[in-house]
This record gives C-alpha cells, structure tokens and sequence, in this order.
C-alpha cells in the first residue's frame, strides 16, 4: 500500500492568501511542466489554507519516495516548508476525507 507524508508549505510572513496561492500554483505548474512523474504523486491537497509559525500555509499528501525531491523544489523556487515527520505516515484512504480532495492527474 502506498503511503503518504503530510508537506506543509507555509507563504511569507505577512504574505496575502491570494499572493500565496499565485506562487503556489505557479511552483505546481512547474512541477507538472518540468518533472510530471513527481507531480503525479502529489496525491491530496487540503481543502482549506490553515495557519503555521504565524503564517499562512498549505498541506500537501505526497507519497513517501518523492518527498525529498518535491522539498528540494520547493526550496529551490523560495517556497519554505515545515520540518517533515516521516514517521506520521498515511493511507490513501486518511487523505480522502471531507478536509481533503485528491489533484486529478
């Protein structure tokens, strides 16, 4: 069964929702461009922004083998993220509830 890791990516301290989600959809559109085999195991994104470190922020279930390479891109276009806990793992049935949706690959 595959598993997932929870990635949070947090904005810019007193960065706007709608600068966020620009930079956000501009870092993912990238990814799908550039390395489709690692997007495609985004699996969930959740349904709401949240709140971390005083910033504004996204959760993302990726898959445990692609991990480490979506973190690197992230960093590498200036998209920080919370410390990973790679012994929270997850089902792909954890990541679809009502706080979840899955990406349409």
């Amino acid at each position: 069964m595959t598993e997932y890791l929870c990635l949070t990516i947090l904005g810019n301290v007193g960065e706007s929702e709608a600068a966020f989600k620009s930079r956000l959809t501009e870092f993912w559109t990238h990814l799908l461009r550039t390395q489709p085999e690692n997007y495609e195991k985004v699996y969930a994104e959740a349904t709401q922004f949240g709140s971390s470190e005083g910033r504004i922020c996204r959760q993302y279930m990726v898959e445990t083998d692609a991990i480490d390479l979506v973190a690197a891109e992230l960093l590498a276009h200036s998209l920080a993220h919370r410390p990973i806990d790679r012994e929270d793992t997850y089902s792909k049935y954890e990541a679809s509830s009502p706080d979840w949706f899955q990406i349409e690959h």
